[in-house]
């Protein structure tokens, strides 16, 4: 008589579920302090800024666990996802919302989550099942809902247009190229070691952080000072570590629950009171993240009988 299989352990599963919700809140909460410290700051000096603050700390945090080198096949990852997202998509990203209102730069980064799934699955070999592309697609309508309500309060540059959307390939391409490292090495060496080569990459930008640091008030610098903390450091950590745990695709879909946050956030931190379209796109935006990452039930295997046994006795009824 065979002996029921312990059921699987369901902390793993929700420990990557809570290390993806505390990146999509830092995440959304990142849209409000760029809005206040990039007044004072030009984007490079801006990203240069957020990935030194966020470097400092992510190596303290490195020396005080004894986190040694990322092993030699994770760098090809780790240059890549520091080269594309940790600098040039921050540095466009910043560039391209000083030059379109934020609901056309929402609506073109949020090409980003389409092209994650559809990269994963070309170079990652991941699957693309039906919730997941459902999900893609009403979360989308959600983004573009948004992104339509909150436009026209600004003028559309088509160099902001362009920029935004290259920040969203960029993003796409590092965190497919993260994905791989993230076998190889920690969560915390892929997001360190890409944090330091991104700040690297943002150096040229030093003596206008340096200028513009002298000159604007201590609020913007604050601001500075916790992207680099918490949506940086923090978050791509948590984010990092929810990567190595499922697929590319699901991951790129829960970031579309950043601008039904970054709605709310708004609302509470700057007194910008959302319209019935707006609220309306949030909500889609969270419906299709609940689509993307539910999962099909399966029929409950009764005890002492496999999945092969069940078959064959309802071939046999």
């Amino acid at each position: 008589m065979s002996t029921p299989r312990p059921a699987p352990s369901r902390r793993p599963g929700l420990l990557a579920a809570g290390a993806a919700t505390v990146t999509v809140v830092l995440w959304a909460s990142a849209f409000v302090a760029i809005r206040s410290a990039g007044a004072s700051y030009s984007p490079g000096a801006l990203a240069l800024g957020r990935l030194l603050s966020g470097a400092l700390a992510l190596g303290v945090f490195c020396l005080l666990r004894r986190e040694g080198l990322p092993p030699r096949a994770a760098w090809p990852g780790i240059a890549v996802s520091g080269l594309l997202w940790f600098g040039f998509y921050m540095v466009a990203l910043n560039w391209g919302e000083q030059l379109v209102d934020a609901g056309t730069a929402a609506l073109v980064v949020n090409v980003g989550p389409l092209l994650i799934a559809l990269l994963g699955a070309r170079l990652l070999g991941d699957p693309l099942p039906p919730r997941l592309l459902a999900g893609l697609a009403v979360s989308f309508a959600g983004a573009v809902t948004v992104g339509l309500s909150m436009s026209g309060g600004g003028g559309t540059s088509l160099l902001g247009v362009v920029l935004c959307l290259l920040a969203a390939v960029g993003y796409a391409a590092g965190v497919v190229a993260q994905k791989p490292a993230l076998g190889r090495a920690s969560a915390l060496q892929v997001t360190t070691f890409g944090c330091l080569i991104g700040a690297v990459v943002c150096l040229p930008f030093a003596g206008r952080l340096v200028r513009e640091a002298a000159e604007a008030p201590v609020s913007a610098t604050v601001n500075m000072v916790y992207l680099g903390l918490f949506p940086t450091a923090l978050a791509f950590t948590t984010w990092a570590y929810a990567l190595a745990r499922t697929t590319a695709g699901r991951m790129g879909a829960t970031t579309y629950a950043v601008p039904a946050l970054v709605v709310l956030m708004s609302w509470l931190a700057l007194g910008e009171v959302p319209g019935p379209l707006t609220l309306a796109g949030g909500a889609l935006c969270l419906a299709g993240v609940a689509v993307s990452r539910s999962r099909r039930r399966t029929p409950a295997v009764p005890s002492g009988e496999t999945p092969r046994a069940r078959t064959r006795s309802a071939h046999r009824v």
